[in-house]
């Protein structure tokens, strides 16, 4: 028999992303990890931008500059 799979604990923390050309981007997930301590949600930036960079590569069409970054609201469970 084999050994029962492990099952990898990964949760996301989500973002809207508000660009400079008036665009924006919903629930961009960034590792949970990445953000917390002295440098809250900061690192976040860094970590989006760089999936926008690797999307411009893989489309053709760089993604505009950044204005702004906000975590996406928690959803409102209907059985709450």
């Amino acid at each position: 028999m084999a050994p029962p799979r492990r099952r990898i604990e990964t949760s996301f923390v989500f973002f809207d992303v508000a660009y400079v050309d008036g665009t924006r981007s919903s629930n961009r997930k960034v590792p949970a990890t990445a953000l917390g301590g002295l440098d809250g949600d900061d690192p976040a930036r860094g970590i989006i931008e760089a999936q926008d960079r690797e999307i411009g590569l893989a489309s053709g069409r760089p993604r505009p500059d950044i204005r702004a970054i906000t975590r996406t609201p928690a959803k409102k469970s209907e059985f709450a």
